[in-house]
């Protein structure tokens, strides 16, 4: 593989030694889920008191998936020949010839796992033994003065088309102009980036709370995008509308989007918010993210290797920098033993 191919199949299947959401928790139940993230195919289940685990989707004694074995608390085992795996990975038991070398062996891939704001969260690591780092989520997540919902949808296409569509605030004025919440504002404006310390605003310069307006990025060892929309009068009280993004690679070609939406709401207009995005703000929203869908999903291969960019796609190129310069120091990590 040339450093070129190897590159682009970083950035491909997602950055190493980083969390990523893979699921909304509500999915992970007692019956196995085997699903594909981050270039791995995975297995999920839970115990009887609730606990996740993930593991590899792969026996080792002959590469069967476990997902359709059969979970044993923190095990599984394997359908084909019974191979019992635990959630370190380890086969510690093997029924049809115990004390073989397979047995006590940590043979199969595992991930760390933690579930926080209605998600399951993984940490793909450069190798099996690479520990964890801490998992850490925008600061609105811990402040009790928010509240939110968890919007989770699969796209047809590469996560990198998601994450380019949402650092491009000028596309709502265009594309979402006739929602309920971005129809205001000036169609021409200039746009600057401004340095944070765990990344970076993209923002219309002079113009702040009108419409989609501005982009930050976080790395916070998971990655997030996060935005405001302003609100009209009939969106209800609160502050304006909070969209904090972040998206996974699945199998080529298709995404798991993550959004929560979010609003600073307390007391009784917090409890009147959430009536009113249940019965009438979802739907409207979901027509917003279909507009999206249906636009990405429809870009021919290769569309973004013949782009003629402008002003407006600085926000998208930095952040395109970014990656690629997380991606070209993990390979040289790699390379470098």
């Amino acid at each position: 593989m040339t450093a070129t191919d190897a590159l682009e199949t970083r950035l491909r299947h997602g950055l190493r030694n980083q969390w990523f959401a893979v699921l909304p928790s509500s999915h992970v139940t007692t019956t196995p889920t085997s699903i594909y993230r981050c270039g791995f195919r995975i297995v999920l289940w839970r115990d009887h008191l609730g606990r996740a685990y993930a593991l590899e989707d792969h026996c080792p004694h002959r590469g069967a998936p476990l997902s359709q074995g059969i979970p044993m608390g923190d095990k599984i085992a394997c359908p084909y020949h019974g191979v019992q795996v635990d959630a370190d990975g380890v086969a510690v038991k093997v029924p049809g010839s115990p004390g073989c070398r397979l047995e006590g062996m940590r043979a199969t891939r595992s991930f760390p796992l933690q579930e926080r704001a209605g998600a399951i969260f993984l940490f793909v690591g450069e190798n099996n033994d690479t520990p964890p780092t801490e998992l850490r989520l925008p600061e609105e997540f811990s402040d009790p003065d928010y509240s939110s919902f968890l919007c989770y949808t699969e796209w047809g296409g590469d996560y990198r088309y998601v994450i380019d569509n949402v650092m491009d605030p000028m596309h709502g004025t265009f594309l979402h102009h006739h929602s309920h919440s971005m129809s205001e504002g000036d169609s021409i404006a200039n746009f600057r980036i401004v340095e944070t310390d765990h990344g970076f605003v993209f923002e219309k310069d002079a113009q702040r709370g009108v419409n989609f307006d501005w982009t930050e990025f976080l790395d916070l060892g998971s990655m997030w995008l996060k935005l405001e929309i302003p609100y009209p009068k009939t969106g209800g009280p609160g502050g304006n509308f909070m969209i904090m993004g972040t998206y996974t690679p699945m199998q080529d070609g298709w995404s798991g989007v993550f959004h929560w939406r979010l609003r600073k709401v307390t007391g009784w207009q917090r409890d009147a918010w959430r009536f009113l995005y249940r019965n009438r703000l979802e739907a409207r929203h979901w027509h917003v993210l279909e507009q999206d869908r249906v636009l990405i999903e429809d870009y021919e291969p290769g569309a973004n290797q013949r782009e003629i960019l402008y002003q407006h796609d600085a926000g998208l190129v930095r952040l395109r920098r970014y990656l690629k310069q997380k991606a070209e120091q993990q390979l040289e990590a790699c390379a470098n033993g």
